[in-house]
């Protein structure tokens, strides 16, 4: 599976902004889609990640981001979201998007797939 972030950019606190995650593949309904951030010299960060396709569907957030981001996947794009809400300075960071093809995990080692990364800039 190859990953390509998009979406990044720079907005003001309290405004919104949506990040894609196209994968290449036919298989990407089998993975755990996931997106993680890591800011200039701190370790990266869990953000968000969503079940496989036929399974739950559930989904799983970073304490940090609880009730202001919310991920998605649309199977017939082959494209993860990560609708990003009342953003805050704190969530500056290159922001990644992971795949497995095994269980939601908020540990970035387990994920196999990585994109390139965008950049999401908050100024206060």
């Amino acid at each position: 599976v190859q990953l390509q972030a998009s979406g990044g950019g720079l907005v003001q606190a309290g405004d919104s902004l949506r990040l894609s995650c196209a994968a290449s593949g036919r298989t990407f309904s089998h993975y755990v889609m996931a997106w993680f951030r890591q800011a200039p010299g701190k370790e990266r960060e869990f953000v968000a990640a969503v079940a496989v396709r036929w399974g739950s569907g559930s989904t799983l957030y970073g304490d940090s981001v609880k009730g202001r981001f919310t991920i998605s996947r649309d199977n017939a794009k082959n494209t993860v979201y990560l609708q990003m809400n009342s953003l805050k300075p704190e969530d500056t960071a290159v922001y990644y998007c992971a795949a497995d093809p095994g269980a939601m995990s908020y540990n970035p080692r387990i994920y196999n797939y990585w994109g390139q990364g965008t950049q999401v800039t908050v100024s206060s």
